[in-house]
């Protein structure tokens, strides 16, 4: 399938299940934390959607408190690389972010996205919340059964735990280092991707 025909089918999907603006009271901005390989991509994706506050990139999931880039590098603390969100959402529902984040990495290779390789680059949704949880298994269940994607799902769906910030100079990378290698080889096109796709949720 097409970019555009499975955000099709996500939202139809999601519609029918949504649950709406659960995870924060009107006025307040909730959170949202995902894992979908290298974090200067994630973050570059989700900094363009309206609504979104902020994008930090970070380390979760792992077992060594306030981990560096070069342990996490290892693949031995048990951290994945991942973005914390903190989102409007009266303007961006949860459900939308989840929409971003499935057609922007692929969800189906394990501990790998592209040619990043290792546990720190596997995909995962970290809820905070039980809606969270709940809506992130039906759409996985959804995409599966629909076999959207050429192999099974296999994104990690966990309670967030512990988020640490990374280093400075991580954040807002592809911003500051628009023409790096990395980020003009595999970055950018995942930018340009959700403007073409997502023109309805750009800032």
């Amino acid at each position: 399938m097409t970019a555009h025909m499975v955000r099709l089918f996500l939202a139809g999907a999601i519609m029918m299940m949504s649950s709406g603006l659960a995870g924060a009271a009107e006025g307040e901005l909730a959170k949202a934390t995902f894992a979908g390989g290298c974090f200067w991509c994630t973050e570059a994706v989700y900094a363009q959607i309206k609504g979104v506050q902020s994008v930090t990139s970070g380390y979760i999931g792992g077992k060594n408190p306030n981990p560096t880039y070069q342990q996490v590098c290892t693949g031995q603390t048990g951290h994945a690389e991942a973005v914390e969100i903190a989102y409007d959402p009266q303007q961006v529902p949860y459900e939308k972010l989840l929409e971003v984040f499935f057609i922007t990495h692929d969800p189906t290779t394990k501990n790998r996205q592209g040619a990043d390789v290792g546990t720190q680059y596997r995909s995962g949704v970290f809820y905070h919340d039980d809606a969270q949880k709940k809506t992130a298994e039906e759409v996985i269940a959804k995409l599966d059964a629909a076999k959207v994607f050429p192999g099974r799902i296999v994104t990690e769906v966990t309670p967030a735990s512990t988020f640490y910030a990374a280093e400075k100079y991580h954040q807002d990378y592809f911003a500051n280092n628009p023409f790096q290698p990395y980020c003009q080889a595999v970055v950018s096109p995942k930018v340009e991707k959700v403007r073409k796709v997502f023109k309805d949720l750009l800032k």
